[in-house]
């Protein structure tokens, strides 16, 4: 395989990926996929099969299934060898936390919480001590991780806490005082990671707090909650609890620093986490809707659910498409800074970092397909998908917390455009040259040429080039009209921040596709093709809504015209798709297999 320049994040938008230098699920190796049976028959076994007591709030048995996944070692895929764990690459870990969360939103929080913000930021920031210490029992699932940082008055401005660490006379241990709240796996964990505030300084301070009842910690009732209900999410209540100076987690005040890099994996993994759900409420819905029959037909061979199940099917094959591309680009990244002699807690982090936009851009967009997955498939069963024998319904309530965890999506959005834009700051995006370009073609002559588009997907790649032409355009003049205070202007950056989403999930699917082709041919991959066909036709709505929407928010007279013009000139089709006949063939060919078969 030819090599390809490894883009830095958010540089998919000014430099051109080539199919070859994506990864996609078709490149899982062996070990990868003998990993994914193992994790799938897992999920059968432990989770699917026992969904009604997690529904239940079977607490226990989420304890319980957790310790037999840290008896697998799937709770150690991210944990270096050295402290008991599987020490599998970037994209691994993905993999794994993409199938064993999609039996229950129960078990994949406390599973998303003690590998991730619980067992992590000690992995990632921890001293050789400490890693020693309590890695090992986190990685086996002898103890259990929670992450204390959300408190009545601190949401997603994580870091005006409240809660105090005061250094004892002898200097020897930190008293630490107050509240915090919807803390998952509260109710069975041994260690938190508990954010607190130490004298007035500006920033938050890390700790690792052994959970004893005896130091000063009390904990909540359980939470009753619309979804999610057997995971355990409780208040965290510490009174004067003594911690030893030496759990102090990193340096004084670089716990804000920690919050934000642990969140930046979690929201890759949250769409990792969301992906076999999708697909599996996808499948339901097929299953379903081809033994339903209604005036003596199946309903799946009705236009209106075939333009669900489309719909649904190709969300699904996107939001893979998009998410492993990404875990891939980190994979790479992080072993690029092992080379160059980082540690392995510098090489995941900056690699992690480097790619934060990305990570945020795919939390807000699986997060929301998934929702909308799970909503269409209440709908295909009609009244019976309102019931709780039947499994949409909790699927639906489950979907409903990944909007609002690792970052609301509307904060996520916004960090999209403020990384984007500090990114650019620091010369590591050009984006100023090219938004300049793009200025320049909105000044010319457009070229009424007829383009060649006989290959596959030719037309689709050079519409891609136009949107990211739209985002500059855009983005571009909103930060010479308002410079720093952008970020003031909230509507333009998430109109902003929708196109830029837009941008990279079409974009990757149709890169998928096309490495396919190669590797296949066109006709082997033909529903592939239209379902990136189908995806950009809906991005490309999305994209003209939006621009629209912030180019009128800030321009007037000559100005807006102009962009307004370009926006029409770059969001054209040569030839337009039929997209009902792209959803009635993607839609009759899971019909024909009775299951998402991508």
């Amino acid at each position: 395989m030819e090599k390809h320049e490894l883009l830095r994040g958010g540089q998919f938008l000014v430099k051109e990926s080539h199919c070859n230098s994506i990864f996609t699920p078709e490149d899982f190796s062996e070990e990868q996929v003998m990993m994914k049976e193992a994790v799938k028959e897992f999920n059968e076994r432990e989770v699917i099969a026992h969904r009604d007591r997690f529904e239940a709030k079977d607490y226990a048995l989420t304890e319980e299934v957790m310790r037999k996944a840290g008896e697998m070692g799937f709770l150690g895929v991210a944990v270096p060898e050295a402290y008991g764990g599987l020490d599998m690459g970037f994209v691994s870990t993905m993999l794994v936390c993409e199938y064993i969360s999609s039996g229950t939103g129960s078990f994949s929080t406390a599973f998303g919480a003690h590998t991730g913000i619980g067992t992590m930021p000690i992995t990632l920031y921890g001293t050789e001590e400490q890693k020693q210490k309590y890695v090992p029992k986190l990685a086996s699932g002898e103890w259990f991780g929670a992450y204390c940082l959300t408190e009545p008055g601190a949401g997603s401005d994580a870091n005006s806490g409240k809660t105090t660490a005061t250094l004892s006379k002898d200097g020897k241990y930190y008293s630490i005082t107050g509240q915090k709240m919807w803390i998952s796996n509260a109710g069975f964990c041994n260690l938190f990671i508990v954010f607190a505030r130490i004298e007035d300084d500006k920033n938050i301070t890390g700790f690792i707090v052994e959970n004893d009842a005896s130091n000063g910690i009390t904990l909540g009732e359980e939470e009753h909650k619309l979804g999610i209900r057997a995971s355990s999410t409780r208040q965290v209540f510490f009174n004067e609890t003594k911690v030893p100076v030496e759990n102090m987690l990193s340096e004084r005040q670089n716990g804000f620093k920690i919050a934000m890099n642990a969140l930046n994996v979690g929201r890759i993994k949250l769409a990792a986490a969301c992906l076999d759900s999708q697909r599996r409420i996808t499948n339901e819905a097929i299953v379903y809707a081809n033994a339903r029959k209604q005036f003596k037909t199946p309903i799946a061979e009705f236009g209106a659910i075939k333009y669900k199940l489309a719909e649904m099917t190709t969300n699904t094959y996107v939001g893979e498409s998009a998410s492993y591309r990404a875990a891939k680009d980190i994979e790479d990244r992080i072993a690029l800074r092992i080379e160059k002699g980082n540690t392995h807690q510098e090489a995941e982090l900056k690699g992690v970092e480097e790619y934060a936009i990305e990570c945020s851009l795919l939390k807000v967009a699986v997060s929301e397909d998934v929702q909308n997955c799970a909503d269409e498939g209440i709908q295909i069963f009609g009244g019976m998908g309102f019931s709780e024998d039947t499994p949409m319904e909790a699927a639906w309530r489950d979907a409903r917390i990944a909007r609002i965890y690792e970052g609301t999506n509307e904060i996520n959005r916004m960090i999209c455009i403020g990384m984007l834009i500090k990114k650019a700051m620091k010369g590591h995006v050009d984006l100023l040259g090219p938004a300049m370009k793009v200025q320049e073609e909105l000044m010319g002559i457009p070229s009424f040429d007829t383009p060649d588009f006989s290959a596959p997907l030719s037309q689709e790649k050079a519409i891609i080039k136009n949107l990211k032409k739209v985002f500059l355009m855009v983005a571009g003049a909103g930060i010479q009209k308002f410079g720093p205070k952008i970020e003031e202007h909230q509507q333009l950056m998430l109109h902003a921040a929708d196109i830029l989403i837009e941008i990279y999930m079409a974009e990757s699917a149709i890169l998928r596709t096309e490495k396919n082709i190669l590797r296949s041919s066109a006709e082997e991959q033909k529903h592939q093709i239209k379902m990136s066909q189908l995806y950009l036709y809906n991005a490309v709505e999305v994209i003209s809504k939006s621009a629209k929407s912030g180019i009128i928010s800030f321009a007037e007279g000559d100005e807006q015209r102009m962009m307004l013009m370009g926006l029409k000139r770059f969001t054209k089709y040569t030839n337009y798709p039929n997209v009902a006949e792209l959803r009635n063939s993607i839609a009759e060919q899971v019909n024909k297999e009775n299951a998402y078969c991508f």
